[in-house]
């Protein structure tokens, strides 16, 4: 008979310290993208009238 295991399979291995870095600097990376976007008066603007055309 088939004993239970006690982690569902579909659990990913953890990353490695290089790699777990390397994912929070891309995770960052784009964060600070964003952020850098709403500096922009025109995009903003951009942004505000695209919103305001969906109602």
């Amino acid at each position: 008979m088939h004993t239970p295991s006690t982690a569902p399979p579909s659990v990913p291995p953890r990353l490695h310290g290089w790699r777990r870095a390397l994912v929070w600097a891309a995770i960052a990376a784009v964060l600070a993208a964003v952020f850098a976007l709403y500096l922009q008066p025109d995009f903003m603007v951009t942004l505000a009238n695209q919103v305001w055309a969906c109602f």
